[in-house]
Protein backbone atom coordinates (compact mmCIF):
# COMPACT_ATOMS: atom_id res chain seq x y z
CA UNK A 1 0.00 0.00 0.00
CA UNK A 2 1.12 3.79 -0.84
CA UNK A 3 1.95 5.81 1.78
CA UNK A 4 -0.29 8.34 2.02
CA UNK A 5 0.70 12.12 1.45
CA UNK A 6 0.15 14.37 4.74
CA UNK A 7 -0.21 17.93 4.73
CA UNK A 8 -0.98 19.99 8.08
CA UNK A 9 -2.26 23.76 8.38
CA UNK A 10 -1.67 25.81 11.21
CA UNK A 11 -3.37 29.44 11.60
CA UNK A 12 -0.10 31.36 12.39
CA UNK A 13 3.86 30.90 13.02
CA UNK A 14 4.36 33.44 14.78
CA UNK A 15 5.19 32.81 18.77
CA UNK A 16 5.11 29.75 20.76
CA UNK A 17 1.94 29.83 22.72
CA UNK A 18 -0.10 26.69 23.68
CA UNK A 19 -1.53 25.72 20.20
CA UNK A 20 2.00 25.71 18.25
CA UNK A 21 3.63 22.48 20.88
CA UNK A 22 0.55 20.70 19.58
CA UNK A 23 1.63 21.81 15.96
CA UNK A 24 4.87 20.84 16.36
CA UNK A 25 4.28 17.34 18.12
CA UNK A 26 1.99 16.29 14.95
CA UNK A 27 5.04 17.61 12.97
CA UNK A 28 6.94 14.96 14.95
CA UNK A 29 4.67 12.34 14.09
CA UNK A 30 4.97 13.29 10.50
CA UNK A 31 8.33 14.33 9.48
CA UNK A 32 7.55 14.51 5.92
CA UNK A 33 4.37 16.60 6.10
CA UNK A 34 5.09 20.25 5.05
CA UNK A 35 3.29 22.89 7.56
CA UNK A 36 1.20 25.54 5.67
CA UNK A 37 0.72 28.69 7.69
CA UNK A 38 -0.81 31.95 6.67
CA UNK A 39 2.55 34.26 8.42
CA UNK A 40 5.48 33.01 9.60
CA UNK A 41 8.22 34.60 12.32
CA UNK A 42 11.24 32.28 12.25
CA UNK A 43 12.59 34.56 15.10
CA UNK A 44 10.08 33.82 17.12
CA UNK A 45 9.59 30.11 16.50
CA UNK A 46 12.62 28.67 16.68
CA UNK A 47 11.26 25.02 17.27
CA UNK A 48 10.20 24.94 13.93
CA UNK A 49 13.81 25.80 12.19
CA UNK A 50 14.19 22.63 10.88
CA UNK A 51 10.37 21.90 9.46
CA UNK A 52 9.43 22.49 6.09
CA UNK A 53 6.87 26.11 6.51
CA UNK A 54 5.35 27.02 3.63
CA UNK A 55 3.47 30.30 3.67
CA UNK A 56 0.30 31.78 1.94
CA UNK A 57 0.37 34.74 -0.17
CA UNK A 58 0.14 36.82 3.03
CA UNK A 59 3.88 36.18 4.00
CA UNK A 60 4.63 38.64 0.87
CA UNK A 61 2.18 41.45 0.65
CA UNK A 62 1.20 42.30 4.24
CA UNK A 63 4.09 44.90 5.42
CA UNK A 64 6.17 43.53 8.26
CA UNK A 65 5.42 45.91 11.06
CA UNK A 66 1.22 44.52 10.84
CA UNK A 67 1.87 41.22 9.48
CA UNK A 68 1.82 39.54 12.82
CA UNK A 69 -1.54 41.82 14.18
CA UNK A 70 -3.96 38.59 13.15
CA UNK A 71 -6.96 40.48 14.73
CA UNK A 72 -7.22 42.33 11.76
CA UNK A 73 -6.93 39.43 8.67
CA UNK A 74 -9.55 37.32 9.28
CA UNK A 75 -11.11 37.96 5.79
CA UNK A 76 -7.86 37.44 4.14
CA UNK A 77 -6.27 34.90 6.15
CA UNK A 78 -9.84 32.72 5.73
CA UNK A 79 -9.53 33.90 1.17
CA UNK A 80 -5.15 32.85 1.60
CA UNK A 81 -6.27 28.89 3.12
CA UNK A 82 -8.88 28.27 0.81
CA UNK A 83 -6.23 29.30 -1.97
CA UNK A 84 -3.73 27.07 -1.03
CA UNK A 85 -3.35 24.19 -3.49
CA UNK A 86 -3.39 20.74 -1.55
CA UNK A 87 -4.33 18.48 -4.08
CA UNK A 88 -1.30 16.50 -4.16
CA UNK A 89 -2.43 15.25 -0.39
CA UNK A 90 -4.43 12.02 0.96
CA UNK A 91 -4.69 13.52 4.69
CA UNK A 92 -4.58 17.04 5.80
CA UNK A 93 -4.30 17.49 9.23
CA UNK A 94 -5.55 21.63 10.00
CA UNK A 95 -4.43 22.48 13.85
CA UNK A 96 -7.13 25.43 13.97
CA UNK A 97 -8.75 28.20 16.32
CA UNK A 98 -8.96 30.91 13.48
CA UNK A 99 -9.19 30.12 9.61
CA UNK A 100 -6.89 27.18 8.98
CA UNK A 101 -9.60 24.71 8.52
CA UNK A 102 -10.74 26.78 5.57
CA UNK A 103 -8.42 25.02 3.60
CA UNK A 104 -9.63 22.97 0.26
CA UNK A 105 -9.21 19.30 -0.63
CA UNK A 106 -9.47 17.34 -3.45
CA UNK A 107 -12.54 14.03 -3.51
CA UNK A 108 -10.86 11.19 -1.26
CA UNK A 109 -9.11 13.14 0.90
CA UNK A 110 -9.42 13.04 4.61
CA UNK A 111 -9.42 16.73 6.49
CA UNK A 112 -9.16 16.35 10.46
CA UNK A 113 -9.17 19.14 12.36
CA UNK A 114 -7.56 19.49 16.04
CA UNK A 115 -9.81 22.45 16.98
CA UNK A 116 -8.49 24.29 19.68
CA UNK A 117 -11.75 26.26 20.15
CA UNK A 118 -14.42 27.16 17.01
CA UNK A 119 -13.35 31.15 17.04
CA UNK A 120 -13.58 32.77 19.34
CA UNK A 121 -14.12 36.52 18.47
CA UNK A 122 -17.04 34.95 16.36
CA UNK A 123 -18.75 32.62 18.88
CA UNK A 124 -18.21 32.15 22.29
CA UNK A 125 -16.58 35.21 23.94
CA UNK A 126 -17.95 37.87 20.88
CA UNK A 127 -19.19 39.99 23.59
CA UNK A 128 -16.33 40.47 25.64
CA UNK A 129 -13.80 40.74 22.50
CA UNK A 130 -16.36 43.21 20.56
CA UNK A 131 -15.29 46.13 23.11
CA UNK A 132 -11.72 45.20 23.10
CA UNK A 133 -11.22 45.40 19.16
CA UNK A 134 -8.91 48.19 18.78
CA UNK A 135 -7.41 49.82 15.12
CA UNK A 136 -6.37 52.94 16.55
CA UNK A 137 -7.27 55.91 14.98
CA UNK A 138 -9.98 53.81 12.89
CA UNK A 139 -11.07 52.48 16.04
CA UNK A 140 -14.24 55.03 15.93
CA UNK A 141 -15.49 54.31 12.95
CA UNK A 142 -14.69 50.59 12.30
CA UNK A 143 -16.33 49.38 15.44
CA UNK A 144 -19.99 49.91 15.05
CA UNK A 145 -19.47 48.12 11.30
CA UNK A 146 -17.96 44.91 13.54
CA UNK A 147 -21.64 43.06 14.48
CA UNK A 148 -22.23 43.18 10.29
CA UNK A 149 -18.50 41.68 9.85
CA UNK A 150 -18.73 39.57 12.36
CA UNK A 151 -22.47 37.99 11.47
CA UNK A 152 -21.25 37.20 7.63
CA UNK A 153 -17.58 36.05 8.69
CA UNK A 154 -19.97 33.21 10.99
CA UNK A 155 -21.11 32.53 7.83
CA UNK A 156 -18.30 31.55 6.16
CA UNK A 157 -16.86 30.05 9.05
CA UNK A 158 -19.89 27.68 9.09
CA UNK A 159 -19.20 26.98 5.18
CA UNK A 160 -15.08 25.85 6.21
CA UNK A 161 -16.15 23.39 8.49
CA UNK A 162 -18.01 21.55 6.04
CA UNK A 163 -14.72 20.47 4.28
CA UNK A 164 -13.83 18.80 7.87
CA UNK A 165 -14.56 14.82 8.15
CA UNK A 166 -13.09 14.29 11.19
CA UNK A 167 -12.77 16.71 14.27
CA UNK A 168 -10.39 16.81 17.36
CA UNK A 169 -11.43 18.78 20.29
CA UNK A 170 -8.59 19.62 22.46
CA UNK A 171 -10.51 20.14 25.74
CA UNK A 172 -14.28 19.26 27.38
CA UNK A 173 -15.54 22.44 26.36
CA UNK A 174 -14.22 22.93 23.10
CA UNK A 175 -15.92 19.41 22.61
CA UNK A 176 -19.16 21.51 23.58
CA UNK A 177 -18.25 24.54 21.22
CA UNK A 178 -17.80 22.26 18.57
CA UNK A 179 -21.09 20.78 19.01
CA UNK A 180 -23.16 23.83 19.90
CA UNK A 181 -21.55 26.24 16.99
CA UNK A 182 -20.73 23.98 14.23
CA UNK A 183 -23.41 20.94 15.03
CA UNK A 184 -20.54 18.39 14.47
CA UNK A 185 -19.28 15.52 16.93
CA UNK A 186 -15.83 15.04 18.50
CA UNK A 187 -13.17 13.17 20.26
CA UNK A 188 -10.90 14.80 23.08
CA UNK A 189 -7.27 14.57 23.06
CA UNK A 190 -5.36 16.89 25.35
CA UNK A 191 -2.45 19.02 23.96
CA UNK A 192 1.19 17.20 24.95
CA UNK A 193 2.22 18.44 27.81
CA UNK A 194 6.37 17.88 28.03
CA UNK A 195 5.63 16.88 31.92
CA UNK A 196 9.08 15.23 32.24
CA UNK A 197 11.03 18.61 32.46
CA UNK A 198 9.37 20.24 35.38
CA UNK A 199 9.41 16.94 37.30
CA UNK A 200 11.91 16.86 39.95
CA UNK A 201 12.63 16.75 43.19
CA UNK A 202 10.33 18.06 45.85
CA UNK A 203 11.69 20.85 48.97
CA UNK A 204 9.85 21.41 51.77
CA UNK A 205 10.62 25.16 51.60
CA UNK A 206 8.79 26.66 49.08
CA UNK A 207 7.01 29.88 49.54
CA UNK A 208 4.99 32.16 47.30
CA UNK A 209 3.20 31.90 44.03
CA UNK A 210 3.45 31.66 40.79
CA UNK A 211 2.31 32.20 37.36
CA UNK A 212 3.62 32.09 33.93
CA UNK A 213 2.60 32.56 30.12
CA UNK A 214 1.73 35.87 27.49
CA UNK A 215 0.89 39.15 29.51
CA UNK A 216 -2.85 40.01 27.41
CA UNK A 217 -5.45 41.07 29.48
CA UNK A 218 -7.78 37.89 29.11
CA UNK A 219 -5.27 36.03 30.74
CA UNK A 220 -7.03 38.15 33.81
CA UNK A 221 -3.03 39.06 35.41
CA UNK A 222 -4.44 41.95 37.07
CA UNK A 223 -6.94 39.33 39.25
CA UNK A 224 -3.71 37.88 40.67
CA UNK A 225 -1.74 41.02 41.24
CA UNK A 226 -4.62 42.29 43.04
CA UNK A 227 -5.08 39.67 45.35
CA UNK A 228 -1.41 38.98 46.24
CA UNK A 229 -1.37 42.95 46.82
CA UNK A 230 -4.06 42.67 49.66
CA UNK A 231 -2.98 39.22 51.22
CA UNK A 232 0.94 40.59 50.95
CA UNK A 233 1.47 37.11 49.33
CA UNK A 234 4.67 37.13 47.10
CA UNK A 235 3.83 36.41 43.52
CA UNK A 236 6.62 35.91 40.50
CA UNK A 237 5.26 36.96 37.27
CA UNK A 238 7.35 35.22 34.25
CA UNK A 239 6.80 36.07 30.45
CA UNK A 240 6.13 39.32 29.15
CA UNK A 241 3.80 40.65 26.25
CA UNK A 242 1.46 43.64 25.33
CA UNK A 243 0.00 43.72 28.73
CA UNK A 244 3.38 44.51 30.88
CA UNK A 245 3.36 47.90 31.46
CA UNK A 246 -0.37 48.07 32.78
CA UNK A 247 0.59 45.14 35.11
CA UNK A 248 2.81 46.42 36.28
CA UNK A 249 1.65 49.54 37.14
CA UNK A 250 -0.71 47.47 39.73
CA UNK A 251 2.15 45.37 40.87
CA UNK A 252 2.72 46.48 45.11
CA UNK A 253 6.32 45.55 46.73
CA UNK A 254 5.44 41.82 46.74
CA UNK A 255 4.62 41.22 43.24
CA UNK A 256 7.83 40.19 40.96
CA UNK A 257 8.30 40.53 37.38
CA UNK A 258 11.12 38.40 35.66
CA UNK A 259 10.43 38.96 32.33
CA UNK A 260 11.52 35.70 29.52
CA UNK A 261 13.74 33.47 31.12
CA UNK A 262 14.78 30.29 30.28
CA UNK A 263 13.41 26.62 30.95
CA UNK A 264 15.81 25.78 33.41
CA UNK A 265 14.89 29.03 35.53
CA UNK A 266 11.40 28.55 34.94
CA UNK A 267 11.54 25.18 36.61
CA UNK A 268 13.60 26.17 39.89
CA UNK A 269 11.04 29.00 40.20
CA UNK A 270 7.69 26.72 40.27
CA UNK A 271 9.80 23.74 42.34
CA UNK A 272 10.48 26.64 44.71
CA UNK A 273 6.94 28.01 44.83
CA UNK A 274 3.81 26.56 46.90
CA UNK A 275 0.57 27.73 44.16
CA UNK A 276 0.29 28.07 40.78
CA UNK A 277 -2.60 30.97 39.73
CA UNK A 278 -4.73 30.23 37.02
CA UNK A 279 -7.45 33.14 36.86
CA UNK A 280 -8.19 32.77 33.22
CA UNK A 281 -10.81 31.08 31.32
CA UNK A 282 -8.58 28.73 28.73
CA UNK A 283 -9.51 26.16 26.10
CA UNK A 284 -7.26 24.08 27.60
CA UNK A 285 -3.99 25.41 30.02
CA UNK A 286 -0.48 23.67 29.35
CA UNK A 287 0.75 26.56 31.87
CA UNK A 288 -1.72 24.51 34.47
CA UNK A 289 -0.21 21.09 33.80
CA UNK A 290 2.99 22.20 33.69
CA UNK A 291 2.67 23.45 37.42
CA UNK A 292 1.07 20.15 38.69
CA UNK A 293 4.46 18.59 37.18
CA UNK A 294 6.65 20.87 39.35
CA UNK A 295 4.51 19.74 42.66
CA UNK A 296 2.47 22.84 42.55
CA UNK A 297 -1.37 22.89 43.52
CA UNK A 298 -3.35 24.86 40.80
CA UNK A 299 -5.78 28.01 42.26
CA UNK A 300 -8.26 28.04 38.97
CA UNK A 301 -11.09 29.84 37.86
CA UNK A 302 -13.51 26.99 37.81
CA UNK A 303 -14.47 27.33 33.61
CA UNK A 304 -12.91 26.26 30.66
CA UNK A 305 -10.42 23.74 30.33
CA UNK A 306 -9.32 24.01 33.80
CA UNK A 307 -12.23 21.81 34.34
CA UNK A 308 -10.10 18.77 32.54
CA UNK A 309 -7.03 19.87 34.70
CA UNK A 310 -7.54 20.49 38.26
CA UNK A 311 -9.55 18.54 40.90
CA UNK A 312 -10.91 20.20 43.54
CA UNK A 313 -9.17 19.84 47.03
CA UNK A 314 -6.55 16.99 45.04
CA UNK A 315 -4.75 18.68 42.39
CA UNK A 316 -6.18 22.04 43.60
CA UNK A 317 -8.90 24.67 44.28
CA UNK A 318 -11.46 26.22 42.79
CA UNK A 319 -12.86 29.89 42.78
CA UNK A 320 -16.06 30.30 41.25
CA UNK A 321 -16.30 33.89 40.26
CA UNK A 322 -13.66 35.63 38.17
CA UNK A 323 -13.27 38.03 40.97
CA UNK A 324 -10.63 39.20 43.61
CA UNK A 325 -12.63 38.33 46.44
CA UNK A 326 -13.09 35.28 45.09
CA UNK A 327 -9.35 34.33 43.93
CA UNK A 328 -8.38 35.67 47.38
CA UNK A 329 -10.70 32.88 49.56
CA UNK A 330 -9.19 30.42 47.13
CA UNK A 331 -5.57 31.47 48.49
CA UNK A 332 -6.74 31.34 52.00
CA UNK A 333 -7.54 28.30 51.56
CA UNK A 334 -5.28 26.54 50.22
CA UNK A 335 -2.75 27.82 52.64
CA UNK A 336 -4.75 25.68 55.53
CA UNK A 337 -4.98 22.81 52.72
CA UNK A 338 -2.09 19.60 52.67
CA UNK A 339 -1.08 18.42 48.82
CA UNK A 340 0.51 15.37 48.12
CA UNK A 341 3.15 16.01 45.87
CA UNK A 342 3.36 12.83 44.20
CA UNK A 343 -0.43 12.91 43.67
CA UNK A 344 0.01 15.97 41.84
CA UNK A 345 2.58 14.92 39.81
CA UNK A 346 1.06 11.83 38.31
CA UNK A 347 -2.18 13.66 38.02
CA UNK A 348 -0.02 15.57 35.63
CA UNK A 349 1.11 12.67 33.76
CA UNK A 350 -2.66 12.16 32.36
CA UNK A 351 -1.37 14.77 30.06
CA UNK A 352 2.04 13.74 28.32
CA UNK A 353 3.06 14.29 25.26
CA UNK A 354 3.73 10.24 24.78
CA UNK A 355 -0.43 9.86 25.35
CA UNK A 356 -0.61 12.49 22.64
CA UNK A 357 1.47 11.13 20.22
CA UNK A 358 -0.34 7.60 20.68
CA UNK A 359 -3.99 9.26 20.67
CA UNK A 360 -3.24 10.36 17.25
CA UNK A 361 -1.55 7.91 15.64
CA UNK A 362 -4.65 5.52 16.43
CA UNK A 363 -7.31 8.31 14.96
CA UNK A 364 -4.97 8.78 12.21
CA UNK A 365 -5.28 4.65 11.53
CA UNK A 366 -8.76 4.58 12.58
CA UNK A 367 -10.22 7.55 10.09
CA UNK A 368 -7.63 6.72 7.29
CA UNK A 369 -8.58 3.19 5.72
Amino acid sequence: MTKPKIAIVHDWLTSMGGAEPVVLEISRLFPDAPIYTSVYDKDSTAAFADKDVRTTYLQKILPKSVRYKHILWPVLRAFAFAKLDLSEYDIIISSSSAEAKAVRKKPGTVHICYCHTPIRYYWSHYEEFKHEFHFGILTPLIRPTIPIFVRWMRKKDLQSVKSVDHFIANSEVTKKRIKQYYGRDSVIVHPPVDTKRFIGKNTADRDGYILWGRHVPYKRFDLAIEACNRLGAKLTIVGDGPDTPRLKKLAGPTVVFTGRISDEDLEQLARASKGFLFPNEEDFGISAVEALAAGLPVIAYKKGGALDIVEDGVTGIFFENQSVDSLIAAIQKREVTEFSYNTLVQRSKRFDKLLFQTKIRKIIADYVK
